[in-house]
Parts: structure tokens; sequence; C-alpha cells
């Protein structure tokens, strides 16, 4: 932030500095801060040294103290800032204690990289501030909680960040698409954050193939929009339609809905079913893949080893010598009530998705009785429209209640470590988003026009209100209806967000600061502007660094995990339902482009710098992308066998069609199709004449009607064709889902996680360090043989 003077203003400034006063926060020209400092901590000003704030602030700094932290305490605006900088000491046990360690990747020219590096400096130091504890037992993050303290972040470094926004994090970078500068994030972010960029760069490379392959299958349903014999039947057609509903609704020709039937060929064709199979091979083929890709890297970064248990025991120990190790615990009491209270939250969720298709009815039986024309005859899709609406609502809602829950039933099971915190919360935390946003959808490709009885025997909810019904040209476009208003307004709404919230917040802060501080000049120190040395710049320098990082948008523990929790249901959306929206591939490459910007000029700009924590891997995500592949085999293999009207066409073309039963080649396989999927329902029935009682009061000229069903005309009854497409929509689920994850076990074999160059590198170390010991074993040995 810049700021400029008059004359008298810079005289003023000058005379403060001469007399030894000087002024806080001058202008950035000409400044270069070396880093000294690891962490800072902000409290409010208390001046009563008797108040019980004052005391324990006090006393967490003396309890620093005696660790030989060095902590610099500055004042401004009621704000006092405490700048934490760890004692060399620290630094040397955790070196020592990694060169002994059994998960360090030992090479002949390096045991380890026992430089400590940037990032490993504030983990360890952040490690030890959360660790800490005054003599009440109470730590910093209930010191947090009580107010003692305002917030704690660790500094960015001008320099590094300055390279990152170059390279990374700004528009022009979107130009490179998949190139990412990984080893730098990780040098600058930890490993940790750098394997979730290089997760979803490698992810958004993956899905090239994909876009390509369902805009190819768009685009197969496009040619044959004009000549499909299906389309032409429905927007041919004379058949008169029962009405959708009871009241205000009449019956209706079919060839009212030409435009729909033709949405339905777009999305419900042969070759759906082929791309539903490439999806599901696709998301064991890119794990597999990402699993080769990683260990490329995490061996490029000396973590290949890394063993989290063994990490969290070095820390423990360069904390406090004399600690001891936290014991594994378990207790079934605690794990039967976690069970049972999941099982509860799970159980709202599904009723939430119950509350939604009372909604949707109730939504489209009041439309039908609307005074608009156009609303009276799109009820149903217009029903449809607000549903999905109201579903992305509900999802934004849940989310923030989801994430209460999720980190309550973590608190009671009481894990052993941050980490097992983590991974409990992710298992619980996509656990309830999955079942909130696809409960939904579950119910549209598996429920919606299965379980609403037919003429004379609708199913009605509370007695009054018919349940929906499907189009006769298929229930798929239903189902991609709701995807497509769920996922565009769930990726444009998120990322538009996710990147103006904080951007706001900053500029809001960063403009208030600015009214809150007074004019001052320039830090006329020498030292300070110099770029090289290791020096103590002085505390105006020190207070305007440590203001830059204080506005910056507050981050926490989970702030990487919200990022991982978007992406991974992005992957869910676009291997699942696949078989219903083959566009989606195509959104999330387009989505991810930019997503992978937005996020890191957020990271980099917007946000105070995360705390770099070392891993080499993605952790559980692993085992939930794995989950999310098997459940896409299982739901593409029940929207082509059971959704779609895949197999009731193969049952047609082969078995009732006009190719099967004569032998004459003029007419289309297809042709009659649409009729013969088409029960007929007479006004003479008593049962059918009740349901359609104000429809005969108004029309007496109407002795029968059309519905999609395969019923008898005389007694309703489910005839032969029904029995044999029942059989053949499970044969084939069967067939398809064991044909498909046999091929997901032979690329998983085919394909091995570690690329035989790694394994021949981690051989070649492993042999020269082996070597080195024997070396300098001998080495002792000979030395105190002639000393003897």
């Amino acid at each position: 932030m810049r700021m400029f003077f008059t004359d008298r203003e810079e005289d003023v400034a000058l005379y403060e500095l001469d007399n030894g006063n000087e002024p806080l926060l001058p202008s950035q020209r000409n400044l270069y801060l070396p880093r000294l400092y690891d962490y800072v901590l902000v409290a409010d000003k208390v001046e009563d040294m008797e108040d019980q704030i004052f005391k324990k602030q006090d006393a967490f700094i003396c309890e620093l103290k005696q660790k030989n932290i060095k902590v610099n305490r500055i004042e401004h605006d009621e704000k006092v800032f405490f700048g934490i900088c760890a004692p060399e000491e620290i630094f040397t046990r955790y070196k020592y204690l990694l060169k002994v360690s059994d998960a360090c990747n030992w090479s002949a020219e390096q045991k380890c990289d026992l430089s400590v590096s940037m990032c490993t400096r504030i983990r360890i130091v952040h490690f030890v501030l959360n660790n800490t504890f005054i003599g009440s037992g109470e730590g910093l993050r209930d010191l947090l909680c009580q107010g003692a303290f305002e917030s704690i972040f660790c500094l960015h470094e001008k320099k590094e960040q300055k390279k990152l926004k170059k390279k990374w994090a700004s528009w022009l970078a979107v130009m490179k698409l998949f190139q990412q500068p990984v080893t730098d994030i990780k040098d600058y972010f930890g490993e940790k954050v750098a394997l979730y960029y290089l997760w979803l760069g490698w992810y958004t490379r993956m899905l090239i193939p994909a876009a390509v392959i369902g805009i190819v299958v768009f685009l197969y349903g496009l040619a044959f929009f004009n000549t499909s014999p299906l389309i032409h039947e429905v927007c041919d057609s004379n058949i008169i339609m029962c009405p959708r509903c009871d009241t205000r609704c009449s019956v209706w020709n079919l060839s009212d809905t030409c435009t729909y039937a033709k949405v339905s060929q777009l999305f419900d064709n042969e070759g759906t079913v082929a791309f539903a199979m490439f999806m599901a091979i696709w998301a064991t083929l890119f794990l597999e893949l990402w699993k080769r890709h990683r260990a490329l890297h995490v061996s490029k970064w000396k973590v290949f080893d890394w063993c989290e248990e063994e990490e969290e025991l070095i820390l423990e120990i360069v904390n406090n010598p004399k600690c001891k190790p936290k014991e594994f615990r378990h207790s079934y009491l605690r794990s039967i009530v976690v069970l049972l209270l999941v099982t509860l939250v799970l159980v709202v969720i599904i009723g939430l998705t119950h509350a939604l298709v009372i909604c949707r009815v109730l939504t489209a039986t009041l439309l039908s009785q609307s005074k608009w024309e156009f609303l009276r005859e799109n009820s149903s899709t217009v029903a449809m429209l607000s549903g999905a609406v109201l579903h992305y609502i509900t999802i934004q809602v849940m989310t923030r209640v989801n994430k209460i829950v999720a980190f309550k039933l973590c608190e009671f099971e009481k894990p052993r470590s941050f980490a097992a915190t983590e991974k409990h919360f992710t298992v619980k935390m996509f656990t309830f988003q999955f079942f909130t946003l696809f409960s939904s959808l579950f119910y549209v490709a598996f429920f919606l026009g299965r379980i609403n009885g037919y003429p004379g025997n609708y199913v009605r909810i509370a007695g009054q209100w018919r349940l929906e019904e499907c189009h006769p040209s298929g229930c798929l476009t239903d189902l991609f209806i709701q995807m497509a208003v769920i996922l565009l307004l769930k990726q444009t709404i998120n990322n538009i967000f996710e990147f103006t919230v904080p951007w706001l917040k900053l500029c809001f802060k960063r403009t208030k600061a600015k009214t809150m501080r007074r004019k001052c000049g320039n830090c006329y120190r020498k030292a300070c502007r110099e770029e090289e040395g290791n020096f103590d710049p002085c505390d105006l320098c020190k207070l305007r660094n440590w203001m830059e990082n204080y506005d910056l948008n507050d981050v926490n523990a989970f702030s990487l995990f919200n990022e991982f929790l978007e992406m991974v249901l992005q992957f869910s959306f676009t291997t699942i339902f696949v078989a219903a929206f083959p566009l989606a591939p195509l959104l999330a490459l387009i989505n991810n482009i930019f997503e992978i910007r937005l996020d890191a000029i957020k990271m980099v700009s917007l946000e105070r710098r995360l705390v770099p924590k070392k891993t080499n891997d993605i952790g559980v995500w692993t085992r939930i992308l794995e989950a999310v592949g098997v459940m896409a085999v299982i739901a593409n293999g029940l929207v082509i066998g059971i959704s779609s009207d895949f197999i009731p066409r193969l049952v047609y073309r082969y078995h009732y069609g006009p190719c099967a039963t004569s032998n004459s080649t003029s007419l289309d396989c297809m042709t009659g199709y649409i009729n013969n999927t088409l029960a007929t329902a007479f006004m003479s029935n008593v049962h059918v004449k009740k349901d359609f009682k104000d429809l005969l009061d108004k029309e007496y000229n109407i002795t029968q009607c059309s519905y999609k069903d395969y019923r008898s005309d005389e007694d309703q009854s489910l005839t032969s064709q029904f029995w044999l497409i029942l059989a053949l929509r499970f044969a084939f689920v069967i067939l398809f889902e064991h044909v498909v994850v046999m091929c997901k076990f032979i690329a998983a074999w085919f394909i091995p996680d570690n690329p035989i160059r790694v394994k021949n590198d981690r051989l070649d170390d492993k042999l020269r360090r082996l070597k080195k010991e024997l070396e300098d074993a001998t080495e002792i040995y000979n030395s105190r043989s002639t000393e003897v």
C-alpha cells in the first residue's frame, strides 16, 4: 500500500526519525525484508495487568521464552503483535532425529535433505506453538477461543510470492494450461498443497480424452436428430395421452412434446452405452496413472518413504524431550454411537430428498392450475427445473450443516492426532455431501415414473397428489436436466463466490486499514533497504510486513480440504451419471482450467500463507476416488439398464418390431416403437372413471387415453413383454458390471503403481547407502585397531 506525502509531511517524518521517534508503517519504496520471523500472534491490547486475558497472554509468551523462542512485541492501533522466531537448537534436534529416522529416503550423496527448508521451519514452529501450554493446561487453541489472542499466521515471503505470481498465480498463466511449477509450490506451500495441484492438473489433463469422446457421443445423437423414426413418431402422432394431474389438467396430444423427444434422443442413444463403459474404465486408468505420476514426484522430493507417525514423534521430541507417545485407543461403544449418529444424519438427508420430491409434485400441481397457458402446458418441465434449483439451494445449506455435524462427531471420537481427525472428518464429510448431492439424482434416475402407478390405481402423497410421471420418450432427459442445472450452477456460482468474496474482503480490510493509519514517512535505515544480509529490520519494517499479512483473508487447517472436496465431488458427477450427461467431462475440463488459476491467485495473493505440511500422497482421498470408481460402474450400469430405453428398444427391434415379425425391409426396424410402449385406459372402467371424474364432467367425448407402460388394455395387468424387458434389464446390468469390473481389474494389474525408473532409482540409492554405511563402519573399526 503506497502513500504520498507533501514536503511538509516528509520534514515532520525526518524530524521524528532524528529524535528517535520512528513513525509507524512507512511506505514500501525500495524495501526488501529478509525473513527472520516464522509466526505472528495478534491480540487486543489490554491495559489492565490484573485482567485474566492479559495474564493468559503473558503466561503463554513466558512459556515460549522458556523454550528459548524469541518474541518481539510491537503495539499498533489497539492491537499487539508478537513476532515469533524459533532458536536454531530446535532445528538442530529435528535434523539429527531426521538423520536417524527409518522413514528417511537415504542416498549415498546426502542422508536426507538435512538443511531445514523454510517450509520445514514453519511446520516445526507451528507444532511447537500448538503444543505449548500454560499452567492451567490451556493451549493456543483454547486461548484463541477465549479471546486471549485474536489470530495467528505465518508470513508470506515476498521474493518467493512474487515468483509464484509470475509463473503460476496469474491469469496470463491460463495460457500455459497444464503447466504448473509444482516443485516451486512444494518449496513454498509444502508437499500437501503441491500434491493437490499435481493431482488437479493430472485430473484436468485426463479429462481431455473423456471430453472429446463425450462430444462425439453428443454429435452422434445430433446426427440423427431429424431422421430418427422415434422422433417422427412422436412429432407426427395424434395419440391422446392421459392427464398429468387430477385438477384442471386435460388430456394432451403426444405430438405436443416433440421438442422433448428430440432432446431425449441426444442423450439416450446407443452411443451412451459405449461411453458409460469407457468412463468406468477411464476412472480406473486415471487413478492408476495418477499413482505413477505421484510416485515420480514424491521420489524426486525425497519423501517416498516418509512416515506420518515417525514425523509426529520427531516433532513431539523436538518440542518436549520428555514427552510420551500418544497411544492408539479404540472404543467399540464410541464407534457404535458414531455409526448410529451417522446413520441418523443420512436418514435426515434422505428425508430432505423426499421433501424435495413432494415440493416438485406440489409445484407441478399448482402450475397446472395457473392462469398462464405456458405454465399449464409445461408444468412438468418447469417443476423439474425448479426442483433442480431448490436442490442446489439445499446443497449450499446442508454443506454448512454437514461440516458442523462431521466436526462434532470427530470431536466425540477423540482421534489420536490431528492427522487422524482430518482423515475421519474427510470420510464423514464426503459421505454426507455425497448423499446430499446424489440422493435426489438417484430418485430421478431409478424411481421417477416407476412407482407412480397407472390410471385407476395411482400412487398418491397423503392420498391427494399424484407422483410424477416420465415422458413417453424416456426418463433419462429428466436426469439430464437435473444434472445440467446442478453442475452448471454449482461450478459457476461456486467459482464466482470462491474468488470474489475473498477479494472483496481483502479490499475492504485494506481500505479500512488505510483510513485508520496515520500518514508516515520512509524508513531511512540503510540496512532495511539492502537486498542481502542477515540483519534484524527495524520495528517499522517488521510491523508493515506483519500488517500486510494480517490484512489477508484467514485460512485454517481445512482450507485445502474444501478445495479437495469440491473437485472430488465434481469427479463423482463426471463419472457416476455420465450416461445421462455425456457433456459433463467437457464442462469439468473448462471449469478446471480456470479453477487451478483461481485457487492459485487466491492462495498466493488473497489469503494468508497455509501452514506447509509434509506428505507423500493425497491420503484418504485415494480410497474415496476408488470407491467413486466402483459406484460409477454400478450407477452407469443401472442407468443404462433401468433408466434408459436402450433395452426396450433392443427388445422391440429384434422381437416385436417390423424387422422381427416380417420380411419387409421398407420400414425402419423401430417404426411403431412409441405406440408399442403405450397402454390404453378406457373411461368405462370404474376405477379410471373415478381418477378422471373432473375431466369427464367437462369433456364427455373422451372415451380413452394412453399412458406409458406395458399393460393389457382389457384389465391393465402387466404383459409378457414387460417381464421379458425386466429380465433383460437385470441381465444387462449384471453383464455390464462384470465386464467393466473385469476391465478395471485388468487395467489396474497391467499398469504398475510405481514406474520402473522410480524402483530402480530407489534400489540404487539403498545400495549406495549400504555401501557407504559399510565403508564408515570399516574406517571406524580400522582406526580403533590402529589405536590398540
